[in-house]
């Protein structure tokens, strides 16, 4: 039998779920293999599901199934806290109906068919090639190698030089990067459709992002003001450290499909539109930049639906410090 769909998978015992899961490789792209069961819960959403491996990064099979997506209106209703400072926003800016302002900047609520599909954990970066110190393409930027050595010395994470090069602090050591000046969107999409993967459409997108919640936030209508977040202190006036539950920003931590997403204002996740691409995920810190506080500054982050209305105006190479990509493989 085979569980494509969300109450299939869900009901079958785990055994013949693992069985299951171990054949679907053999319909996957060539270099994907069979990790394990793995389950995830959060925000009141929750699937035992299967990680599967590919060329070092994971991705998770998340089944098919009907779902009502976009905002138009509350469920619940926000609380005293969430209300108060919507209300401080909306007056600064002389906006009298806050739930007409909010639909404005909000997909519309519509019924969608999500596949079933392998989905990639953790978004990557995109429009940057990696380097070693020795390659003939950082001799290419003649900043390189000095910028590098400041680097090294420094107490930043990471550092960029606008559409040349970059510099990532990990564990291992740093890592280089340098402009790809020749990606195009069709060239990239015409590649990774080649390899035998996509990107997720907006439907899928934020059903994989929220669950189908129909709430302004996957976890309900109010901002959730315990989150350790990026760019503020929590309720000690301290910033974390660590990533994904390791003392660092909650919302960086595995949904309830095991996705992991930036939950972070100034970056974008790529996504596929009908005739162009779309960016979800953020808004490039506009409101946030504004001094829109951290309701209004996190909402594109942190609220499935929210859609950018300025972002067809950026330029296709302005993006990339603030551009990722989460790659699917939809299954039939």
């Amino acid at each position: 039998m085979a569980y494509w769909t969300k109450i299939e998978f869900e009901n079958a015992p785990a055994a013949e779920k693992e069985a299951w899961l171990k054949k679907l490789v053999h319909s996957l792209p060539d270099g994907f293999s069979y990790k394990g069961l793995a389950a995830f819960e959060r925000f009141g959403a929750a699937l035992e599901t299967g990680i599967f491996l590919y060329e070092d990064c994971e991705f998770v099979f998340v089944p098919g199934t009907a779902a009502t997506l976009g905002w138009e209106e509350w469920r619940d209703g926000m609380d005293e806290a969430t209300e108060a400072e919507f209300r401080a926003v909306l007056n600064e800016y002389d906006v009298e109906d806050g739930t007409l302002f909010l639909k404005s900047l909000m997909s519309p609520v519509r019924n969608a068919d999500i596949p079933p599909m392998l989905v990639e954990r953790h978004a990557r970066s995109i429009g940057w090639i990696e380097v070693s110190e020795q390659d003939e393409e950082a001799y290419d930027y003649e900043d390189f190698h000095e910028e590098l050595e400041k680097f090294k010395t420094s107490g930043y994470n990471e550092y960029t030089c606008y559409n040349s090069f970059k510099f990532v602090r990990e564990q291992d050591g740093v890592r280089c990067y340098v402009f790809d000046e020749d990606l195009t969107y069709e060239g990239f999409v015409e590649e990774l459709s080649s390899e035998g993967f996509a990107l997720p459409t907006e439907d899928q997108w934020e059903y994989l992002f929220g669950g189908g919640c129909r709430t302004l936030f996957p976890w309900g209508d109010s901002f959730d003001y315990s989150l350790r977040v990026k760019y503020f202190g929590n309720e000690d006036g301290e910033k974390p450290t660590g990533k994904n539950g390791d003392g660092g920003y909650d919302l960086e931590k595995p949904n309830g499909f095991g996705l992991c997403f930036a939950g972070d204002p100034y970056q974008y996740e790529l996504i596929s539109g009908e005739t162009s691409y779309l960016l979800k995920g953020g808004d490039g810190g506009a409101m946030l930049c504004g001094g829109s506080g951290l309701l209004m500054g996190y909402l594109p982050a942190v609220s499935p639906y929210y859609r950018d209305p300025y972002a067809q105006e950026l330029e296709w190479e302005d993006l990339f410090d603030h551009l990722s990509i989460r790659r699917i493989v939809v299954l039939k």
